[in-house]
């Protein structure tokens, strides 16, 4: 084969012409991607850089917040048990008060009733002579 220069270029030479072209341009698309890769990895560590500077504070902030929670429901938990306490006591005192006191109201009630029944009946009884 006979070219413009006049060299004579064998199927083989050709061939390796063609395949060192495409692997050249396949370097050269490599390069760009792998540039382009760069600069996405770059970008990619500067915002994980930042987003952990402004997280950091944030999560220390919310650990002081979950801790300051837990005291305040210990408080109230200690709040609740005593508040349990007392209504058992009070319950036990009115339990109490109602035994001690209900049998004698319920006597001195039937004295009464019984006094003003026999007053009724002796006032009926001298109003008729």
């Amino acid at each position: 084969m006979t070219t413009l220069l006049g060299s004579d270029l064998s199927g083989g030479d050709v061939a390796a012409i063609v395949v060192a072209v495409l692997t050249a341009i396949a370097v050269v698309f490599l390069c760009i991607a792998l540039a382009s890769l760069t600069k996405t990895m770059r970008t990619l560590r500067e915002t994980v850089e930042q987003l952990r500077r402004e997280t950091l504070p944030v999560v220390a902030n919310m650990q002081s917040t979950v801790n300051q929670a837990n005291a305040e429901l210990e408080r109230v938990d200690t709040l609740l048990g005593t508040a349990e306490s007392i209504s058992a006591t009070v319950d036990s005192a009115s339990r109490l008060a109602y035994l001690a006191l209900s049998n004698p109201v319920i006597k001195v009630m039937a004295v009464g009733a019984g006094t003003a029944r026999a007053a009724r009946r002796f006032r009926r009884g001298s109003g008729g002579r």
